[in-house]
């Protein structure tokens, strides 16, 4: 999950990562989504900073957190979660 605040708008450059690995791993495996924190009162805790984050659910249950749009990271992540 994109977690975004409305004055800095979701990480647009890191969806193309997302569709890469996607592409390469199955869409069944990896699901991508925005949230904007003012409209998730579960995201309050997030707030006020001005870099991006990525949270990563597996099974419902939180298991992964990247702040900052470093691709490299991001994708070790996801290819270590799935």
């Amino acid at each position: 999950v994109d977690v975004f605040q409305a004055w800095c708008g979701p990480c647009k450059p890191v969806v193309n990562l997302f569709q890469k690995i996607r592409n390469e791993v199955g869409s069944s495996l990896l699901h991508f989504a925005v949230a904007e924190i003012d409209s998730i009162d579960a995201l309050e805790k997030y707030k006020g900073r001005c870099e991006p984050l990525f949270l990563f659910y597996t099974g419902g249950e939180l298991v992964a957190v990247v702040r900052g749009a470093d691709a490299p990271l991001l994708q070790k992540t996801i290819l270590k979660q799935l």
